[in-house]
């Protein structure tokens, strides 16, 4: 069931991330950063056992017009059943619902969000996030992800 995070998906949310960030698939997040941005995040609980978290994401605020699709995961054992796109698509949604005009990813996947109608982006044209997050990353300034953008 693809619903908004509640607190008690926090620690879940935490060592799904956690378990990619440890592959450098992911950024890691820490318990206070998704507690501080709780209320961006998507999740798919599995419908057989409640509490049981299946994927996460989250659409970030970037700037006025701009948004984000970030920490996109889903579980090793529930993946290729399509939970990823639902999680991406809620985003989607909700970034219409808001006013954005554009919605940006980082990637290692891009085929994935080829599906959707994403295209290939200089990371030059996301300053804030470069700025913002990137500074930040281990991977600075060697980054082998992709930028990618759709616009709404």
């Amino acid at each position: 069931m693809l619903r908004k995070a509640k607190i008690q998906d926090v620690k879940s949310i935490h060592a799904i991330l956690t378990r990619y960030a440890n592959q450098s698939l992911l950024l890691p997040r820490s318990l206070s950063e998704l507690y501080d941005h709780l209320r961006d995040f998507y999740v798919i609980e599995d419908n057989e056992e409640k509490g049981n978290l299946l994927g996460v994401c989250t659409l970030s605020i970037s700037w006025e017009d701009l948004g984000e699709i970030r920490s996109l995961a889903v579980v090793e054992e529930s993946q290729k059943r399509g939970l990823g796109s639902q999680l991406v698509e809620a985003c989607l949604s909700e970034g219409v619902e808001l006013g954005l005009r554009k919605v940006f990813v980082l990637t290692l996947i891009k085929d994935f969000f080829t599906s959707f109608g994403f295209k290939e982006a200089e990371k030059s044209l996301l300053p804030h996030k470069i700025w913002a997050d990137c500074i930040k990353c281990p991977k600075f300034p060697d980054c082998d992800e992709i930028a990618m953008i759709l616009e709404l």
